[in-house]
């Protein structure tokens, strides 16, 4: 199990999701808080962001739309 497998989804972090909705990492935290965005927790309790997800959404709102309008 060296590598990751094709079917390996890409996760983002709070700031790299931040970063592309031009928004602050904690905005992105309360968007999954309220179930506007979905996060998978890590073992150590970290949420992380389907890249899929995300850029569906991007789609959607624009880089430059806030998410909560």
């Amino acid at each position: 199990m060296a590598g990751r497998s094709p079917e390996a989804e890409l996760l983002l972090t709070p700031a790299e999701v931040a970063a592309l909705f031009r928004v602050d990492p904690k905005t992105v935290t309360r968007w999954a808080k309220a179930g506007k965005l979905s996060c998978i927790r890590t073992l150590g309790g970290h949420r992380r962001y389907r890249a899929d997800e995300v850029q569906a959404l991007l789609e959607i709102q624009g880089p430059t739309k806030p998410l909560e309008h």
